[in-house]
């Protein structure tokens, strides 16, 4: 297979045709040409260019057409405008449809070199960035194939037949025995919800996501939420208040997603706060938007952990004890992101931390 840059050439005059092709002869490249933008788009389909360059103003179809069937055809094909009728309005429009730079005539050969290697460098890295991310999600894949089969299923299986044992040896053992048998159970559910929770954090499937979006009142998600919290802040003695503001529009989302995203906030509320205190939740309206507020007076984040508490996998470095495995609040970020939200976050070390949940409304249409 021949590696070497392919250019096409689109232009209704010869002279220009050749003296573009002479410019690059003899520099490596395959070279194609065309003199309408019917004969450029079939070559286009035909010669499979890494770059083209178009002439704006051509007899039949017009360059801002053969620009835009271009990046129809295949959107990673580097486009350049070259004209004799330079003007900013028409290069602005050339960007608009896919042009990635602009040439005026006349140009000298060392323009025009020189504008046909930063053209090949940019269709390069765009091919790269393109391979990454396939590699990317290849790498997210297998892992998620190596963590559900090599490690969940084996454990399952553990875990299952420790139930099997424990129920046949419940009449057998001593209060010592029964003690280590129930520290066994609880390592390795734990290690069954952390592989459940890498699970979450490399699946999360956005378009499959917005899929099955509705309107729904915020209450929905959020009384959920609230509902599996209670029994764990009842153990701490904290009390959760709760405002939400009256005539609340809907949100356009996923009502199990977003309950996930306030169950991660308010049991880290919970978790970092002190017994005996209380964690605040409160729904509003902001022009467009509507903020879910969740407010503690716990252990805070400092400012070197506070821009990373969204990375996966991150745990503080400033030194406060902090348990769990730094998924959850990557996941809430994923899942807002996906309902066109955002989270913001604001803390200080002693005096407490509030996470707001910002997610567009419904904006019902007047007649």
């Amino acid at each position: 297979m021949d590696s070497a840059p392919r250019i096409l050439i689109i232009d209704d005059e010869e002279v220009v045709i050749d003296s573009c092709t002479q410019i690059l002869r003899g520099s490596g490249y395959q070279l194609a040409t065309a003199t309408d933008g019917t004969r450029g788009l079939k070559l286009v389909q035909e010669f499979h260019p890494d770059l083209v360059f178009v002439d704006l103003k051509m007899p039949g179809i017009s360059g801002f057409d053969v620009l835009e069937k271009i990046h129809e055809i295949d959107a990673t094909i580097v486009s350049v405008v070259i004209t004799g009728f330079a003007t900013v309005g028409s290069a602005v429009d050339a960007m608009k449809k896919g042009a990635y730079d602009f040439l005026p005539k006349p140009f000298t050969p060392d323009e025009f070199r020189m504008i046909a290697h930063r053209g090949l460098e940019r269709r390069k890295l765009v091919l790269e960035t393109i391979a990454l991310r396939r590699e990317k999600e290849l790498l997210r894949e297998q892992f998620a194939s190596i963590v559900s089969h090599e490690l969940k299923a084996p454990l399952g299986a553990v875990q299952q037949n420790l139930f099997a044992l424990e129920f046949e040896l419940s009449g057998a053992l001593n209060e010592e025995q029964k003690e280590k048998m129930e520290r066994i159970k609880v390592r390795i559910d734990e290690l069954l919800k952390l592989i459940n929770s890498w699970l979450r954090v490399i699946s999360v499937d956005i378009n499959k996501l917005k899929e099955g979006f509705q309107q729904i009142p915020i209450t929905t998600p959020l009384s959920s939420a609230l509902e599996s919290m209670a029994p764990y802040a009842a153990r701490k003695n904290i009390e959760i208040v709760t405002t939400i503001s009256d005539g609340l529009r809907p949100v356009t989302g996923d009502s199990l997603s977003l309950a996930e995203v306030f169950v991660n906030i308010i049991s880290n509320a919970i978790k970092y706060s002190p017994d005996n205190t209380k964690v605040s939740v409160k729904a509003e309206e902001k022009g467009s938007n509507l903020l879910v507020s969740i407010q503690d007076s716990g252990v805070g984040i400092s400012k070197e952990d506070l821009p990373h508490i969204f990375d996966g996998f991150y745990r503080g470095k400033s030194g406060q004890a902090m348990s769990g495995h730094g998924i959850g609040l990557a996941v809430s970020r994923q899942i807002t992101e996906a309902h066109n939200g955002s989270i913001a976050v604001e803390s200080e070390l002693g005096k407490g931390t509030i996470f707001v949940v910002s997610l567009p409304v419904e904006i019902t249409k007047t007649l």
